[in-house]
């Protein structure tokens, strides 16, 4: 079994109680060309495993994502060659929730400046702050906002009871695959993307990355939004333009962003997003958190033992 990426010590330990485990990190580390020939599993966190890597391991049975997106995995060449590929779906929902709240405040409170005041975020490095500064620095409560979120699965459900019975947030979702009943029961108001869009304070993205998604949030849908409008994506890069983000951040209509995800990772280092102090920037750190890391690696184990245990 093959672990390129460094996860949590007590998922490899329990893995190697049943399996020979060779890591991509430390002092005996293994690359693909090390395993390819032998290895039937891979715990897959951050690399990626393409088709071309598939065709070189003839014994490879499962690639078990250590999250849930699936854009490091060639899918369609797994099908092809009979891999199993498996994600831990509900495992690093509370964290990567949480984040999303933590990014919501601090974007529609505007602490980027003051953060950056403080020595922190974008612009960091300025000696203090003066009083005329400081009174410049006035941001929006979150209570009594409208909070769109686009995509309803599971951690925006989550985001969703936070804002709403935590922060007194009316709660609007767009999700197509769910009906309008089903987000009333999972308590939010349904609407279409453009009345989503129109009703926003805050706009929370839940999407996953796929053909239909990428670029949704254009100029158009951004504009749409109301004036001083927040938006946060914790899910994936490529759903919002980033062009088109930067334009509507530079114009003064939208009055900040959140984003824990971007096109590339890391943004290069002149990229307008890291400049701006009304963007505060993560990077891809939702589900790590400790609680979230132990969930996500020992479910992922579960699916390789499952699967490596069984017949062929």
């Amino acid at each position: 079994m093959w672990v390129p990426r460094p996860i949590d010590d007590a998922v490899v330990e329990s893995l190697a109680e049943w399996a020979d485990v060779r890591l991509g990190w430390g002092a005996t580390a293994a690359s693909w060309a090390d395993v390819a020939p032998e290895v039937q599993g891979v715990l897959l966190r951050t690399a990626r495993v393409d088709g071309a890597m598939m065709r070189e391991a003839p014994q490879l049975r499962i690639v078990a994502r250590h999250g849930v997106g699936l854009d490091t995995v060639d899918v369609a060449a797994a099908a092809e060659f009979g891999i199993e590929v498996t994600t831990t779906p509900a495992a690093n929902s509370r964290s990567v929730a949480e984040l999303a709240v933590a990014l919501l405040m601090i974007t529609r409170r505007g602490l980027g400046p003051a953060l950056a005041t403080a020595g922190f975020g974008a612009g960091a490095g300025s000696s203090g702050t003066a009083p005329a500064d400081r009174a410049s620095m006035t941001g929006r409560e979150l209570s009594g906002a409208t909070l769109g979120l686009l995509g309803y699965g599971r951690i925006a459900q989550l985001v969703a009871g936070i804002a709403r019975d935590g922060l007194g947030m009316r709660v609007v979702a767009h999700d197509p695959h769910l009906d309008d009943e089903a987000i009333r029961e999972a308590g939010a108001e349904p609407a279409g993307l453009d009345d989503l869009l129109r009703t926003s304070d805050a706009l929370s993205v839940h999407v996953p990355l796929t053909d239909a998604t990428r670029g949704l949030l254009s100029a158009r849908e951004l504009a749409l939004l109301p004036a001083g409008a927040v938006v946060v994506n914790t899910s994936r890069g490529g759903i919002v333009d980033e062009e088109a983000l930067v334009a509507a951040l530079e114009s003064g209509h939208l009055a900040g962003a959140g984003l824990d995800v971007t096109s590339v990772e890391p943004l290069p280092g002149d990229h307008p997003l890291r400049h701006r102090p009304d963007v505060v920037l993560t990077p891809h750190v939702g589900g790590q958190t400790r609680e979230a890391m132990s969930r996500v690696g020992h479910e992922a184990a579960a699916h390789l033992r499952r699967v490596l245990l069984s017949p062929s």
